[in-house]
């Protein structure tokens, strides 16, 4: 994975990741994200592991709810922003360290809940993949929650059309490839255009945690339809048009034709008392 990791941290060099959640479609993936955390998580203080939390945005907004939060991340600039943010969160306890989804510097059944809300993308190998999901299991207590993020296989050709990237033709080839193998490989230097991924379908991300020895819970489409449509701004801007796509996107979350269709995906999974 070192290629891998080299992309990533660069990418995330180029980008400014503590904006992304803020506002427009990354603000709907962070309430609709969160609306999910509430439902599975137990109640605080419970300890959570945050592997590839990022600058901390739901490290310090559980750290605020009163949790006990361990994060990990291989971006040290966000691990640095990760500590800045969660030195004041309170009242519960954070945490922020250097450290990557395949080993975990923790010990066995130590945590109630773990996020991995970006590792499974941004490993492009099944086997990596299976590691940081064995990883997972291992520093959950029995009966603990899993409450992972894909990207859909399809986002991109989503993203290209709503957006225009299809008029270049090095991002045809971009998604074309997406397509066919799920491997997101950018060839430009256009952050737009993300970093290496790997783009799951539904069905998939489901199997990848059960051959983990998980027992799924729910499977989510976050952003369902809504992500790509034009005047999206203007709509989440609304409170009353907001409120209603938020109700409708809870009635339809788990809706089968419809989980393609988000941008990103979230499994919920149980680690059982037993194997």
């Amino acid at each position: 994975m070192g290629q891998e990791l080299d992309d990533i941290r660069a990418h995330y060099g180029d980008v400014r990741e503590e904006d992304r959640l803020v506002a427009g479609v990354g603000a709907l993936e962070r309430v609709r994200t969160q609306d999910v955390i509430r439902r599975y998580a137990a109640t605080p203080p419970a300890r959570v592991l945050d592997v590839g939390g990022g600058p901390g945005a739901y490290a310090t907004w559980l750290v605020q709810r009163g949790y006990d939060v361990d994060l990990v991340d291989p971006v040290s600039r966000h691990v640095e922003q990760a500590r800045t943010a969660l030195a004041t969160a309170g009242p519960g306890q954070g945490r922020a360290h250097m450290g990557e989804a395949r080993a975990l510097a923790f010990p066995d059944g130590g945590f109630d809940l773990v996020l991995l809300l970006g590792p499974l993308y941004h490993l492009l190998h099944a086997e990596d993949r299976a590691a940081a999901l064995a990883e997972a299991r291992r520093v959950l207590r029995p009966g603990g929650v899993l409450i992972a993020a894909a990207i859909s296989r399809f986002a991109s050709v989503m993203d290209g059309f709503s957006r225009a990237l299809v008029r270049d033709p090095k991002f045809v080839s971009l998604m074309r490839r997406d397509l066919e193998e799920g491997r997101h490989i950018n060839p430009t230097d256009n952050p737009v255009y993300f970093t290496t991924a790997y783009l799951h379908r539904p069905e998939d991300l489901a199997d990848e945690a059960r051959r983990a020895g998980f027992r799924t819970q729910a499977l989510v489409g976050v952003e369902g339809p809504f992500w790509c449509m034009p005047g999206f701004a203007e709509l989440w801007e609304d409170a009353g048009t907001r409120a209603l796509m938020l109700e409708v996107l809870a009635r339809v979350e788990s809706e089968p034709s419809l989980l393609g269709a988000s941008a990103h995906l979230l499994l919920v999974a149980i680690n059982p008392d037993s194997p």
